[in-house]
């Protein structure tokens, strides 16, 4: 029993050693913020829709390592952004620039709302006409039951002559 607490003691005091963080050196608080900014504004690339901060990817963490390297060489935020969307396409970029490539990703939302307006009109007017046409023919069937009601009652009344 002692072995197993002991074993057990020695488990629970190695795990805070497994998680490892990387501890990087600033010179300057901007400096910092600007990494921290850059690398949740970078998409890994093998990861799809994770940013580099959050990635583990092999590639994600040497993109960290260069955005650590350039900042502290006195690269300033564009000049990051331009080496790693020349290194590896706009895809990085969760901000991609306004161009003709991009043009339809960027218009894509406007036509779709476009069009949904669009279809919620002509659903509106179809259910008028439909409200239209159902009135109409209600006010004919409300007129066809007083004409049959008169008939009706006329008939009655030749029935009740007659006897």
């Amino acid at each position: 029993m002692k072995t197993l607490y002991a074993a057990m003691t020695l488990l629970l005091l190695s795990l805070p050693l497994q998680a490892t963080e990387e501890v990087l050196q600033f010179d300057n608080e901007t400096q910092r913020r600007l990494y921290l900014e850059l690398t949740s504004e970078l998409r890994c690339p093998q990861c799809q829709n994770q940013n580099i901060a959050d990635s583990n990817a092999v590639v994600a963490v040497d993109m960290r390592q260069k955005t650590y390297d350039m900042i502290m060489q006195g690269d300033n935020r564009d000049q990051v952004l331009d080496y790693m969307i020349n290194r590896y396409g706009n895809f990085v970029h969760y901000q991609p620039p306004v161009n003709r490539y991009t043009l339809l990703l960027w218009l894509a939302p406007l036509f779709m709302l476009l069009m949904l307006l669009g279809i919620q009109l002509r659903r509106r007017r179809q259910q008028g006409a439909e409200q239209a046409a159902e009135h109409d023919e209600l006010s004919t069937d409300t007129a066809q039951a007083a004409t049959l009601d008169a008939e009706l009652d006329k008939l009655i009344e030749q029935y009740r002559s007659k006897k």
